[in-house]
């Protein structure tokens, strides 16, 4: 069955809990998440590839593994990434985990721990440890969006999701909430994201389930092609709706988790820094699914482009070029160009007369950019980004200062 959506976003789901508070990393506004389950969930993570990890990413990975797949709590700070900042840094990291499960009465490897902000500084644990226990005095079924306040950073709005489910098996939720402006560019599933379901998913289906989401979700996204030091994406399942999943709920499960994560992706894209549109990318055409991805990226990612869309200059050599450098497979006597559904480029020969009908279709709040390898091959893929703006320029030149 479709699902529907619903309010509550990280809380939708029964059993869930959250609140968000300042406790002064920031200069103001809510700095601080807290999530807990009313009872251990199965918990799966997905975390950046880059190299210079940040210390939260380090010990929620100790965590998943220790608890075998297990977690009751999620704690987020934003204002400061703990990235960057050596032993002090890690034992912050846990410092955080120790005072949550103090706060909410679990084991400290069922406390998972994600941070957000600048790089390099050093996280006030005096800070972080009395915003854990106001917190935890403030959860509650409706602190959702105070939680989803607290992980913003240069975030434009919050952003929440949740969809409630009916099956044969009985209905269940799945709900969450995300953050991320700029430094976006997966390379697992770039931004912080935290989700949750009262069905009842096994820590190894849990795991499967959010990556097999994230592909074309998280890891489909583009603001200006920065993989960050502390990107995480966490699920956590508690089975309180009574909901135990076989195989053919499984797939109603896959299907509620994408669709959420899709919703929570796009409001990261349409959030970017600076942005003013929505730019969808579609490559088709290529001998691989990961040709068709590289080229997506390669095209989502590129200044040329994303300037030339904010300037509504209808540019297809710029997309012909970059797709003949993305390293996929290319044939540009074959290849076909356009936007929205103007053609602009097709076998070899360039129609420039629909330039201003392009330009017009450049003109919306959402514009897709269309490019066929010109292979022949079956596959094709989807990414999405936004345009480049002189915001974008200044938000990050003013980013510490």
């Amino acid at each position: 069955m479709t699902p529907l959506p619903v309010p509550g976003g990280v809380t939708a789901a029964r059993g869930f809990s959250a609140a968000g508070v300042s406790c002064g990393v920031k200069k103001t506004g809510p700095d601080l998440a807290l999530v807990v389950s009313d009872r251990l969930a199965s918990a799966a993570g997905l975390f950046t590839t880059n190299r210079a990890t940040a210390a939260p990413v380090l010990v929620s990975r100790e965590h998943l593994r220790a608890s075998e797949g297990h977690a009751r709590a999620l704690v987020a700070n934003s204002g400061c990434a703990n990235a960057c900042t050596g032993p002090a840094g890690l034992e912050a990291a846990r410092l955080m985990a120790a005072e949550t499960a103090r706060a909410v009465g679990c084991e400290v490897e069922h406390v998972l721990v994600a941070s957000t902000g600048v790089i390099g500084v050093q996280l006030d644990t005096r800070k972080i440890g009395t915003g854990i226990i106001g917190a935890a005095g403030a959860l509650h079924r409706d602190g959702h969006a105070e939680a989803a306040r607290a992980i913003m950073t240069t975030d434009p709005w919050p952003k929440e999701h949740a969809v409630r489910v009916e099956t044969p098996l009985g209905a269940f939720v799945v709900g969450g909430m995300a953050k991320g402006s700029g430094m976006i560019e997966p390379r697992m599933a770039t931004m912080l994201g935290f989700l949750t379901t009262d069905a009842a998913v096994p820590p190894g289906r849990l795991r499967r389930a959010l990556t097999d989401a994230a592909e074309d979700t998280f890891n489909a996204i583009t603001v200006d092609g920065e993989c960050s030091t502390n990107d995480s994406v966490f699920a956590l399942a508690n089975g309180m709706s009574g909901v135990a999943l076989d195989e053919r709920g499984d797939e109603d499960f896959v299907e509620a988790l994408r669709g959420v994560c899709r919703e929570l992706a796009l409001g990261i894209v349409r959030g970017g820094e600076g942005a003013t549109k929505l730019v969808t990318v579609r490559v088709t055409g290529a001998v691989s699914y990961a040709d068709a991805k590289a080229a997506a990226r390669a095209i989502a990612n590129s200044p040329l482009v994303k300037t030339a869309v904010h300037g509504g200059d209808p540019n297809w050599g710029r997309l012909v070029a970059v797709a003949g450098r993305s390293g996929s497979a290319f044939e540009v006597g074959r290849a076909r160009v356009g936007i929205g559904p103007v053609v602009l480029f097709a076998d070899g020969r360039p129609f420039d007369e629909r330039a201003p009908e392009a330009a017009r279709q450049l003109t919306g709040r959402e514009v897709t950019l269309a490019v066929d390898l010109g292979t022949g091959g079956p596959h094709e893929a989807t990414m999405w980004t936004c345009d480049l703006s002189a915001d974008y320029v200044r938000i990050n030149a003013e980013y510490r200062t």
